[in-house]
């Protein structure tokens, strides 16, 4: 009876940590394939309960990935602005918005900006960073510890690659290439 018990115990644990572990991933579905990210919430957990939100509330659904930057980053997220599901939408504005949620606090931390991670977007105050992020196509050292890192895209990296890349020194893209869904695993 107790090795019946050890194993139903193993099976339980197995079977939450797993569920925790999905808990913590999203995958985002563009019109080129599907990303998967695994979220970092020991590192910034508000960050992450944030975007869960956000993802949860079907906020960034249609959202447009209006900076991209090639070799850089691709920034999307703004879910006032950007999103053309909504009436606000506005390609020329897209970029400014935020959600209707107040600013988080920075979390910064020693993860290194490599290629595929996913960071915050934000002005010059630290602490403004609110529903916009982007992922990065290649390292970009000189970001480290100046914004939020929260997660790191595991597969789907060359659908990332995909996303149609913007012109000028600020990388604005015309017709830009969208975010369909994206959905907590």
């Amino acid at each position: 009876m107790k090795f019946f018990y050890k194993v139903f115990l193993c099976i339980i644990l197995l079977t939450s940590t797993n569920l925790k572990a999905n808990e913590n991933k999203m995958i985002i579905k563009l019109e080129t394939g599907k990303v998967v990210v695994e979220l970092f919430p020991d590192v910034a957990p508000t960050t992450v309960d944030r975007i869960k939100t956000l993802v949860t509330n079907k906020e960034y659904d249609g959202v447009v990935f209006h900076r991209v930057i090639d070799g850089f980053m691709a920034q999307t997220g703004d879910v006032e602005f950007g999103n053309t599901n909504k009436e606000t939408f506005d390609l020329n504005r897209a970029g400014t918005g935020s959600s209707n949620l107040p600013d988080l606090k920075a979390e910064f931390s020693n993860i290194p900006h490599e290629r595929g991670t996913l960071s915050m977007a934000r002005s010059s105050d630290p602490n403004s960073a609110n529903s916009q992020f982007f992922i990065c196509f290649q390292a970009a050292p000189h970001l480290d510890r100046s914004y939020t890192v929260f997660g790191k895209v595991i597969d789907g990296m060359d659908f990332v690659d995909k996303i149609k890349k913007g012109s000028g020194p600020n990388g604005s893209v015309e017709n830009p290439d969208k975010i369909l869904s994206i959905t907590l695993k």
